[in-house]
């Protein structure tokens, strides 16, 4: 294999690991940009992932698996919505909860289930995959990478162009003022939530139904705390999230690309690279960078 070729194989790998947390990550930080950590992103990821498996499997549709990942990532967003701001339970709790359920419930029904593996299908541009280097690693992908075509912009676009981005903002940065106004606060971060459900669930999905075609216990591995990451190395910028996501992306794809490449490195420091660039990500960038002033505080409608 020539230098090109390894180098046009880890990016291929890169990106192929990208998808799902792009996904998450466009749900997630909008879900921030109201003033919501939620860091029930890993239960939606898995949940979903394991989701689209079982239903792909009783249905023989890895399409049909992938909108029930979906799906399912936004019932845990609506339950953790209603958890946090009607039950009035912390945020924080809910989020680990949430998380112990799925990874506990998703290991017990991969165990005691009987499934078969659904992949939904590749699409090659013509034309545009025979650009030397970058052609094969954007162009030849299966299909569900091509809707972050419009997830991204539409998520752009909700948040800096849409009245309801606008009011998502100001209960991001001042919810008291924003419920003087009469905007229902609790009501756009239970919408946030279901935005993040609903892309988490996706960028699962597609780990099960689109890269892998199987499920395997923990099989987002942390991903849903990377996602997460990437927002604050972002510092709460669509672009820059992005940008994280694909930093660790790659960072996996190396972990999983040197040594079949022949490079011999400590197996467990392989293991950890990836979460060790989210961490070192986390404590650069939150001390450099604002986040939404209302982060994670909660508030009751009409306490202004």
């Amino acid at each position: 294999m020539s230098a090109a070729d390894n180098i046009s194989t880890i990016l291929a790998s890169g990106a192929r690991l990208t998808v799902p947390l792009a996904f998450a990550a466009c749900g997630e930080y909008l879900a921030e940009r109201a003033g919501t950590v939620n860091i029930s992103v890993e239960a939606m990821m898995l949940s979903g992932a394991f989701g689209s498996f079982a239903v792909a499997s009783a249905t023989g549709s890895a399409t049909t698996g992938l909108l029930a990942g979906l799906m399912i990532g936004l019932a845990v967003g609506f339950v953790h919505g209603n958890l946090s701001h009607r039950a009035t339970v912390n945020t924080f709790v809910v989020g680990l909860v949430l998380n112990t359920l799925a990874l506990g419930l998703t290991s017990y029904l991969i165990i005691t289930g009987t499934f078969k593996g659904h992949q939904v299908g590749q699409v090659s541009v013509p034309v545009l995959r025979d650009i030397p280097l970058i052609g094969p690693v954007l162009f030849e992908q299966r299909w569900p990478v091509y809707l972050l075509i419009a997830v991204i912009p539409l998520t752009w676009w909700l948040i800096e162009r849409s009245r309801w981005g606008l009011e998502l903002r100001a209960v991001g940065e001042d919810p008291r003022a924003a419920d003087v106004t009469g905007i229902d606060v609790n009501g756009r971060r239970r919408q946030a939530l279901l935005w993040c459900g609903a892309l988490s669930g996706l960028g699962g999905a597609y780990l099960a139904v689109g890269e892998v075609g199987a499920f395997s216990q923990n099989m987002t591995a942390g991903r849903g705390f990377i996602v997460i990451a990437a927002v604050i190395f972002g510092a709460w910028r669509l672009g820059r999230t992005l940008l994280g996501c694909v930093l660790f992306g790659l960072a996996d794809a190396m972990r999983l690309a040197l040594p079949a490449l022949g490079v011999t490195l400590n197996s467990q420091l392989l293991i950890v690279a990836p979460y060790l660039l989210a961490l070192l990500a986390m404590v650069v960038f939150v001390t450099k960078d604002r986040e939404p002033r209302a982060l994670g505080k909660a508030i009751e409608r009409g306490t202004a």
